[in-house]
């Protein structure tokens, strides 16, 4: 079973026609393996974004299937809309999105665009990482000219496609295939013309207004347009690196240009599915900004959604548009998260070798860094401790992201060891290429664990210091916790490394272990003798 999680997300040229939406969509939805989380699409942009994921495989046949109904549907000669196009399937980026990386969505993209090209003959353009050429690697260097100005380009020899004919193809124009990171399409809302719009998007671009005008922004494309069914303007950014330039950033520069004007942002919008990331980004730096304390991922989005206005022109529903709450909405049950505390308990207890004893570790783990992080919220927001406030702010957020980074090692654990039996079953040699991979993944699982944990005992020793007196026990019972899954993921490393071959690896993996568990054991035996000190008449009890 392919674990990798890809992200496709095609624009076609189509975002009026409902008959053609929904061929294109039953055509992706339709693709075994491939799981369509959002459609969205633009009366005056005359475009319709899809986003699908699934395994690479599955990802490339949705797109080709998606692009076969396009071809029989959509006619470019007859197109027109506020967006830029090159073609009636515009780009069909892909996004690595789980146990995914990029060098697999370039793979996607290659294998695609040779098919669409040799099967159905239709010009394709390779860009983002997966172009060769620096000249023509960004979706504005290939689509400058338009679908209009294509018949010329295309058969320039620097602007030949990487696959199909080398002729224009009236029909349908050209499209873009391509590997990217998450591309943040975010509209912000003008009351305003639109060349007041236009005006600041051109101050903040990367490309500003030409070279030596270079906008304020890195990673940013953008252009000011009107939104009739809005009866408003949009500066629409395409953000290409959230990390270059995160949503907020975008949000509050495009402020400054309005107040600058004495124009007025009312909100704005994002077109697709967005990464939780760049939402929490956002979330935190209006935390901060504001001096706010949340801790919750649930709240943070809150935050950033109010904060931005995001729901200003639509409803945004988070559960519904951030991708990961999308895919894990939409994802098969899980055999151990999802059961009940006494079935969990009765599947270890089963005559069965999994789960065992890495899920435990890890769920014992999750269950320490819980029982910690519930001693710093039982003394945050106290009057009586309201002077380690501050403490306590910069405390919590670690323990609540590594016990979400943790649970899923509950899971992970467990498919590790089933896919390393299976492996040696179907090879009948447990020395073979791919039963030594599966091996290493599942000697990785819990050392990841381990690793996960450790992070926390900084933090751990300044809880228990400075936490709740009346939580005594509750720390101690979670540091034990945290000892024991890293001394449990300890002991997965030392038995699954019996059966490396490698032995310069295992050397390496043994004393990786080694040193989290002496470290750990060291952490916790030296925090629990300053409680047993700190408070002597409640061990005496």
């Amino acid at each position: 079973m392919d674990l990798r999680l890809i992200e496709c997300v095609p624009n076609f040229s189509d975002g009026r026609d409902q008959k053609v939406i929904d061929a294109i969509s039953s055509a992706i939805r339709n693709t075994k393996g491939v799981n369509l989380v959002g459609v969205d699409p633009g009366q005056s942009t005359n475009r319709t974004v899809y986003t699908f994921v699934g395994a690479p495989k599955s990802v490339i046949e949705g797109a080709f299937n998606a692009v076969k109904v396009a071809l029989e549907l959509i006619d470019m000669t007859k197109h027109s809309g506020e967006h830029p196009r090159l073609g009636a399937m515009d780009v069909c980026p892909f996004v690595p999105v789980r146990n995914s990386t990029m060098d697999d969505c370039v793979e996607c993209a290659r294998v695609l665009g040779r098919r669409l090209g040799e099967e159905l003959d239709i010009p394709i353009y390779l860009y983002g990482f997966a172009s060769t050429l620096e000249y023509r690697k960004t979706v504005p260097q290939i689509r400058a000219g338009e679908y209009e100005g294509l018949k010329d380009k295309i058969t320039l020899d620097d602007w030949k496609p990487n696959f199909g004919p080398a002729r224009f193809v009236p029909k349908w124009g050209a499209s873009m295939v391509g590997a990217r990171k998450f591309l943040l399409a975010y509209n912000i809302n003008m009351l305003s013309t639109k060349e007041q719009a236009h005006r600041i998007a051109l101050d903040l671009r990367e490309q500003g207004r030409g070279k030596g005008k270079e906008g304020k922004l890195k990673g940013v494309q953008g252009i000011g347009w009107w939104l009739k069914e809005a009866n408003m303007a949009q500066i629409s950014f395409n953000l290409t690196d959230e990390e270059l330039c995160p949503l907020h950033v975008a949000f509050e520069e495009a402020k400054k240009g309005a107040e600058a004007l004495q124009l007025s942002v009312v909100g704005s919008e994002l077109v697709g599915l967005v990464p939780l990331s760049a939402i929490t980004t956002a979330a935190n730096y209006y935390i901060e900004k504001e001096n706010l304390c949340i801790f919750d991922p649930e709240q943070k989005v809150r935050l950033a959604i109010d904060r931005l206005g995001l729901s200003s022109l639509y409803p945004f529903d988070p559960k519904d548009r951030i991708i990961e709450w999308k895919v894990e909405a939409t994802d098969p049950p899980k055999p151990l998260l999802d059961i009940s505390v006494t079935s969990f308990v009765k599947e270890v207890r089963a005559r069965s070798p999994a789960p065992g004893g890495g899920s435990v570790a890890a769920l014992v783990g999750a269950l320490g860094a819980s029982l910690i992080s519930m001693v710093g919220l039982l003394t945050y927001g106290k009057k009586q401790w309201e002077n380690l406030d501050k403490q306590m702010r910069s405390l919590i957020p670690p323990l609540y992201s590594i016990i979400d980074d943790v649970l899923p090692l509950v899971e992970a654990d467990t498919a590790a060891f089933e896919s390393y039996v299976k492996a040696c079953r179907e090879t009948k040699n447990a020395k073979s290429d791919e039963a030594q991979s599966a091996l290493i993944e599942a000697i990785n699982v819990p050392l990841e664990l381990a690793r996960k944990l450790s992070s926390l005992w900084p933090h751990i020793a300044k809880i228990a210091a400075l936490g709740n007196p009346n939580c005594l026990s509750d720390i101690q019972v979670g540091i034990k916790c945290l000892e024991t899954g890293i001394w449990g993921a300890r002991c997965n490393v030392l038995i699954n490394c019996s059966s490396l071959v490698d032995s310069v690896t295992k050397t390496d993996l043994v004393k990786e272990a080694n040193f989290l568990y002496d470290t750990a054991k060291h952490h916790a035996n030296r925090i629990i003798r300053t409680l047993e000190k700190d408070h002597p008449n409640e061990e005496s009890q």
